[in-house]
């Protein structure tokens, strides 16, 4: 496959050269377009020792070979790693003052963003509305991370490793080989355009006093990777957000709340504008009976500190009661299972018992599931039926996800709207 890595000048550039590599090593011919700015941070050299190609960043170079229109046409995927905010706002204006600009407007490849940059201007509004445009029009994104940025600074804004970035990037390959035609290819995978997803994301957190909680250990990683994938798909994403640890994704509706009562109370509210539910949240299941005023001091409770805890009602169970004719509901299932058969067991127990549309089932532990970058899941139908098993990354794998859902929604919305 042809692909084509553009770097833009963000400090975040000496990180590309893994990105080109990582596309290298899995057998894909690699062209590399650097902006001008680019330069300022990675050589030439480097670059074209890695891809084994010239790197190309002069709009006016190789003009009898048409290049600013022919590196486009070949490509098979675009990936611009880092896309700095400044990039954003010009692929949204559709500006093609430069060679890569030239690359995208001529391309029908799918085009897949990393964005990097400091916080602030992640949470820019302009840059909020120019990611928001750009995953209409059917580009993808992947992250950005929360983590160390230029200098001390540190937040959202971080460009995601380069593993993560060709794990996503081989995900579209695989995607567009699987097109049935041309068309469909050039589409990439907006099979959900039409289609309504309520998402909820995150862990929910039920308060002790005002400054403790039991809570658990989820990241939203997984909830938000659907939520990214869902909208590059063309779905338009309400996501409920219980204290996410990664950043939310520009294009979705965001509603944020604490506790697993107001996720409850979010969720119902909004099922019935959905055509698909997924409740990808780690719901606590027990909150304490009382919620103190104040902080509990040690010296007044003792050596030993009892709580008692009341059960939370089941969300996932009364959306599935409670869901219209049509609208599909897909609950996420994590268990601490010593073995493969054990893990589907656990799975199908709670299918029946929940009655959901379908259950992703993964196993979680000190090292696995919660926090981490990659998952593998079973996901089960109703009747506890294999539906599809994935692996890889949170991304690849919510993608995984959806393609089973696609079918699902497309059908009942359709039926449901005739």
């Amino acid at each position: 496959m042809n692909i084509v890595v553009g770097i833009t000048g963000g400090i975040a550039a000496y990180k590309a050269v893994g990105v080109v590599r990582g596309f290298v090593l899995a057998g894909h011919s690699v062209q590399v377009i650097a902006t001008e700015h680019a330069l300022r941070f990675v050589g030439k050299p480097t670059l074209e020792a890695i891809s084994r190609n010239t790197v190309h960043t002069d709009l006016y170079e190789g003009v009898a070979e048409v290049r600013h229109v022919a590196l486009g046409q070949a490509a098979d995927l675009i990936v611009i790693a880092p896309t700095t905010a400044n990039t954003l706002a010009k692929l949204a204006a559709g500006l093609a003052d430069d060679l890569l600009g030239n690359t995208v407007l001529a391309t029908t490849a799918p085009i897949l963003l990393a964005p990097a940059m400091h916080t602030e201007m992640w949470q820019n509004a302009a840059t909020v509305a120019n990611t928001a445009l750009l995953h209409s029009r059917g580009y993808r994104f992947i992250g950005p991370a929360v983590g160390q940025l230029t200098g001390t600074d540190s937040g959202p804004g971080r460009m995601s490793e380069p593993d993560e970035i060709v794990a996503a990037g081989l995900a579209l390959l695989a995607a567009r080989e699987q097109a049935p035609d041309a068309a469909a290819a050039a589409r990439g995978t907006a099979d959900l355009a039409g289609l309504r997803i309520l998402l909820s994301a995150g862990g929910t957190r039920e308060p002790l006093d005002p400054v403790r909680f039991l809570g658990n250990r989820s990241s939203g990683k997984q909830g938000v990777a659907l939520a990214e994938a869902a909208l590059s798909r063309g779905a338009t994403v309400t996501l409920v957000t219980a204290h996410l640890e990664v950043p939310v994704p520009g294009g979705a509706e965001i509603h944020p709340v604490e506790t697993a009562e107001q996720l409850r109370t979010e969720m119902n509210a909004l099922l019935g504008g959905a055509d698909i539910v997924i409740m990808a949240a780690a719901v606590a299941d027990y909150r304490p009976r009382e919620v103190a005023e104040g902080k509990i001091k040690k010296d007044a409770t003792g050596d030993v500190l009892t709580l008692e805890l009341v059960k939370n009602p089941d969300i996932l169970a009364e959306l599935a009661a409670n869901r219209a004719p049509g609208q599909v509901v897909v609950g996420f299932a994590a268990e601490t299972a010593g073995s493969r058969e054990e893990l589907l067991e656990l799975g199908r127990t709670k299918a029946a018992r929940k009655r959901a549309d379908y259950l992703v089932v993964n196993r979680v532990g000190w090292t696995e599931g919660f926090a981490t970058d990659g998952n593998t899941v079973v996901v089960l139908d109703g009747a506890g039926h294999i539906v599809i098993e994935a692996t890889g990354s949170k991304l690849s794998v919510a993608h995984s996800i959806l393609n089973v859902l696609a079918e699902a929604g497309r059908s009942n919305h359709q039926e449901h709207n005739d």
